[in-house]
């Protein structure tokens, strides 16, 4: 595989990635009042306040991956979501038994989804990236590194 072509599987799949998040942050954004009422459902404090938080890091975070802009560290604010997020609305172990094989496929591709944060953190966004354009003006704040450098 070609540098080029590494570069963009890495475009392509960050922007996948990225697309649940800022599809179900827009959801949750035009449906405020649902998503206060399935958070409130957990009996957690706050729902309104922790709903404008889920939407911002959704949206936000969910946005910068795309683009590639500060990747690794919305990929941290990912990982940091999903770790809290998934235990508390996928609990399987926790569900009436005709609730719980949909809500372990849901805890499961969490899981993965932060396998894949995982992976852009510890790899970065590839060339076609907002951060990529900053590493080769020297502004970048995270040591670069791609799949193809040497070890």
């Amino acid at each position: 595989m070609t540098t080029t072509q590494q570069d963009s599987a890495a475009l392509i799949g960050r922007i996948l990635l990225a697309l649940m998040f800022v599809i179900s942050g827009w959801g949750k954004l035009t449906g405020f009042s649902e998503t206060v009422e399935s958070i409130a459902s957990k009996e957690l404090p706050m729902p309104q306040v922790l709903a404008v938080v889920a939407i911002a890091i959704e949206l936000g975070a969910g946005l910068a991956i795309a683009v590639g802009w500060k990747t690794r560290w919305a990929a941290v604010v990912m990982m940091v979501f999903l770790i809290v997020i998934t235990p508390i609305f996928h609990a399987f172990w926790n569900v009436p038994a005709d609730q719980a094989t949909m809500q372990q496929i849901n805890f499961m591709k969490n899981l993965s989804i932060l396998g894949g944060m995982i992976v852009l953190f510890a790899w970065g966004p590839g060339h076609y990236s907002f951060d990529e354009h900053r590493a080769s003006a020297g502004e970048l704040e995270m040591p670069r590194r791609r799949a193809t450098d040497a070890r």
